[in-house]
């Protein structure tokens, strides 16, 4: 990747916001091959939410103490070794004393070279309150932001599978997944209805908001509108159709346990459906 060793910090000018399990690691993966886009080695800052979402304090010290293991690790299967300046840029990184300042934040976007858009994606942010948004619209006045909408309940079942893969465990019988799709927890990353209208509240133009859907029928059409978007000129990228983190296909939510989360989460389908009409809902899954 191209690499300006004297950079100085800048600020993000293109960011995906989310939501999770919609497509954020393929619109990273994506806009990391444009000659015009500067992606992080890591994806997901979590500058925004750390800052606005206590809660997720807890879990994200442990995000940014594995990412410098990982990278190396990504070198050595390779057969490859990492670079001084890679190696110096993740420690510094993950170990900064002001890390999760403001300056801290545009310091991770120094290597971009100049006339480069650095990017940024981290799906949390689609979950920030009122006063994170806001923040956030102040400090990147230029930035463009792209929101992926899933299937309500898809999206909530496939962050449900991740959960349980991570945790090394499954429901032993239908009992225990009703009790599985009642989490609060899989709603809130999924929010659209509480989240979306403060983004749009205070971007306005500079968010797009794009049916997840279309990364399976249409890759190249939605990266189109993302370069629109986004000021970019138009590229050829490579497998535009292969998933990344697809999931763990040995667990499946039982069909009884889906019915149930899509009839919770129906506020959800009515919220999408008077915002942006009944065709957006047949491209979201």
């Amino acid at each position: 990747m191209a690499w300006d060793n004297n950079g100085k910090g800048r600020d993000p000018l293109i960011v995906g916001i989310g939501a999770q399990k919609a497509g954020t690691s393929w619109l990273s993966q994506m806009l990391g091959q444009h000659p015009q886009v500067w992606a992080t080695p890591f994806k997901e800052t979590h500058f925004f939410n750390h800052r606005f979402i206590p809660e997720h304090r807890q879990w994200i010290d442990w995000h940014f103490r594995k990412k410098p293991e990982e990278i190396r690790a990504r070198y050595l299967r390779r057969g490859e070794i990492i670079p001084p300046a890679m190696e110096g840029y993740i420690t510094s990184v993950s170990t900064s004393p002001d890390i999760y300042s403001d300056k801290w934040y545009r310091g991770i976007f120094h290597p971009a070279p100049e006339g480069t858009l650095p990017l940024d994606v981290t799906p949390e942010f689609s979950t920030l309150p009122e006063e994170g948004v806001a923040f956030a619209a102040q400090m990147l006045p230029e930035t463009r932001f792209v929101y992926l909408i899933r299937d309500p309940a898809d999206r909530a079942a496939s962050q449900l599978r991740m959960n349980l893969a991570r945790e090394r465990r499954t429901p032993e019988n239908l009992d225990a997944w009703m009790k599985e799709v009642a989490n609060p927890v899989l709603a809130n990353r999924g929010d659209y209805a509480a989240y979306l209208p403060r983004w749009r509240k205070h971007f306005g133009h500079r968010l797009l908001v794009l049916p997840y859907g279309r990364i399976k029928h249409d890759p190249r059409g939605l990266l189109a509108e993302v370069e629109r978007h986004c000021g970019l000129i138009q590229w050829d990228y490579a497998n535009p159709k292969v998933r990344v983190f697809e999931g763990p296909k040995d667990i499946e939510v039982p069909p009884e346990a889906m019915a149930a989360l899509r009839d919770r989460l129906r506020p959800q389908y009515d919220f999408l459906s008077d915002e942006f009409g009944p065709y957006f809902l047949d491209d979201i899954r």
